[in-house]
């Protein structure tokens, strides 16, 4: 469901993003994570238009300033990826209040993400703890992965 306040992001289901906000979206992202981190990966990787995909973001006169996507995974896993704000707009808290928005919408479930190992104290901020051993992507950028566990039911 596409939403949007002054307090909140916009949010929005795989079919609900619009050609000009998808263009947006994979533009931030290719800014960061592909240019500036020089990572030549494939970006575009099919998962943007799934019913199950959620995009959550904030704009600013220039277009998107701050991303994340959640995927839904085998055995109701909820993956949290492509967390990322421009240059411009880094410094203001945009990331963790997607990051907070993210867990509220989707409620108590497991969440998993792949951190750059730089972040790991920023994701811990939000109850997610490394699990196994910092792996390196194809670009050579180390990374930890990262659970956020739902509570058990009583």
């Amino acid at each position: 469901m596409l939403s949007r306040s002054v307090h909140t992001p916009f949010i929005a289901s795989g079919p609900e993003l619009t050609a000009e906000q998808l263009h947006d979206i994979l533009r931030l992202r290719v800014d960061v994570f592909v240019v500036e981190q020089k990572a030549a990966y494939p970006e575009v990787d099919g998962r943007d238009l799934l019913p199950g995909t959620s995009h959550l973001w904030f704009e600013g006169e220039d277009g998107v300033d701050a991303y994340l996507r959640v995927l839904s995974d085998p055995d109701d896993v909820l993956r949290i990826g492509r967390v990322c704000t421009t240059k411009e707009a880094r410094g203001r808290g945009l990331a963790a209040r997607l990051m907070e928005v993210a867990l509220v919408e989707h409620g108590d479930a497991d969440y998993v993400l792949d951190a750059q190992t730089y972040a790991q104290g920023f994701y811990e901020r939000f109850g997610f703890v490394a699990e196994g051993e910092v792996f390196e992507d194809e670009d050579g950028i180390p990374h930890i992965t990262m659970w956020r566990r739902a509570e058990p039911s009583h």
